[in-house]
């Protein structure tokens, strides 16, 4: 359990260490790429969500490291090291959530710059800016809409292995994803307007997508996301809606498992409302996007189900 997140700035000893890093590895960076133009696309993802889809949408032709792979490791405030640095000095693909929700990796790309380098934000691409919910790899249709965008720049940067990588693409989304997609799918069709609650902000786009109604005043779940205090007024509205039974579940992080939130869990459960946990970012260590996601939605739906009785 980690604790919640500060979004503290890194710090600026950090950073220089990083572009002198990056600077001692630039002269190689164009040489490196350029040596394997005819190899795998080297694609560096700041988190491991990201990181899953691109590897499997780009198969033998890519190469994908993720900076973020521990589940103990707080994306927000994660303090990147020289290696990190050097890894995007040496990626031909780089992908970044964005929205305020990676900094640091902003600053490494902007302290290893490339010309040759495609990027890929995805706070850019779903039209999304800092302050705006960051979470989209819990978005169903954002994370569609980052499978085609991944697909398009790998065609762009390797346009002799295009027709592998629509295969790659279709197999991933008729197949892979299909548990998910239908989880997703029968949730919403069964349970669409049930009124859920949620400890912070990362269940927010996916109670969206499976057409729930979030009661929980998104002024706390944006505390808590922050590690900053909720209000009393938050606290007290969430209080009466599990006594009064106005939510039918709660759905909690684990990974940021404040006092606040441990407090409704346990009251919610004395009410006999069913929680269920997802994680902010894939667990356990290694599991891929999907395994992970479909996972967290049969736990959703199986609490709806105790809810409902449908």
């Amino acid at each position: 359990m980690r604790p919640a997140p500060s979004r503290r700035t890194t710090s600026a000893l950090v950073t220089a260490l990083l572009a002198a890093g990056a600077s001692a590895c630039s002269t190689s960076a164009s040489s490196d790429t350029a040596a394997s133009s005819d190899g795998p696309i080297r694609v560096v993802a700041a988190e491991n969500f990201w990181g899953s889809v691109a590897q499997q949408l780009g198969g033998s032709h890519v190469k994908v490291a993720s900076v973020i792979t521990n589940p103990n490791a707080d994306p927000h405030d994660y303090e990147p090291t020289a290696a990190d640095g050097r890894t995007v000095a040496t990626a031909r693909y780089a992908i970044v959530n964005g929205i305020g929700y990676d900094a640091w990796a902003d600053k490494l790309l902007a302290a290893n710059p490339d010309s040759e380098r495609t990027e890929l934000k995805v706070g850019d691409l779903v039209g999304l800016k800092p302050g705006d919910n960051p979470h989209r790899w819990f978005s169903p249709d954002d994370v569609h809409r980052v499978i085609e965008k991944i697909t398009a720049d790998y065609k762009e940067i390797d346009p002799d292995h295009a027709a592998y990588f629509d295969a790659r693409k279709k197999t991933f989304g008729d197949k892979t994803l299909a548990p998910y997609s239908d989880l997703i799918s029968s949730i919403k069709k069964t349970y669409a307007g049930t009124p859920v609650g949620a400890s912070e902000s990362i269940v927010t786009p996916l109670s969206d997508g499976l057409g729930l109604k979030m009661l929980t005043p998104e002024t706390f779940l944006d505390a808590i996301s922050e590690g900053t205090d909720p209000t009393a007024k938050d606290k007290s509205t969430i209080d009466e809606q599990i006594t009064d039974k106005k939510i039918k579940i709660y759905v909690y992080n684990s990974q940021n498992s404040t006092p606040d939130v441990q407090a409704q869990v346990k009251e919610a459960k004395a009410q006999g409302i069913p929680v269920a946990t997802v994680t902010e970012t894939p667990t356990p260590a290694g599991a891929s996007f999907q395994d992970w996601q479909v996972r967290q939605l049969r736990a959703i739906k199986q609490a709806l189900a105790e809810a409902t009785g449908k």
